[in-house]
């Protein structure tokens, strides 16, 4: 149990669950989610790492994090259940402890699994040349699909 603030809307027993804190409504990249997920910065130095938590139902558009040279993102989930998609791929399942590895340049999406908390940390590989692309909304029947 942590003893990090639990932010209205999320259930204590979820947020005292995790090993960081659940974070602010990130309302910057609103427009790129389906629902409410919160941001909690871990480090900003030498690799930048954040925990992002998804309400239920929540996930992410279709994104690519370009890059020239290295770059891409790895996700490791520490709470929750969530899923997360390379394009042309199946969906994998995100439980706390899976590790995702997103190479640089390669279409995909990341949230919670239909009725579940999830959270996990983004971390940004880095690399150069970098720029992040958001793309459309994943289809809704898709999603709805997985269990």
């Amino acid at each position: 149990m942590n003893n990090y603030p639990v932010p209205v809307g999320v259930p204590t027993a979820y947020a005292q669950s995790l090993m960081l804190p659940v974070g602010a409504p990130n309302d910057a990249y609103a427009q790129y989610f389906t629902d409410r997920s919160r941001l909690a910065p871990i480090s900003g130095e030498q690799v930048r790492m954040a925990n992002v938590t998804f309400d239920p139902g929540c996930i992410n558009h279709w994104h690519i994090h370009h890059a020239t040279k290295g770059g891409g993102q790895m996700l490791i989930c520490v709470g929750g259940r969530g899923y997360a998609q390379i394009e042309g791929q199946e969906p994998i399942a995100m439980t706390p402890g899976t590790v995702v590895h997103i190479p640089a340049n390669t279409k995909h999406w990341h949230g919670a699994a239909p009725g579940s908390w999830f959270s996990h940390i983004a971390i940004d590989v880095p690399g150069e040349g970098k720029s992040n692309e958001w793309l459309e909304p994943v289809d809704e029947d898709e999603y709805n699909k997985l269990a």
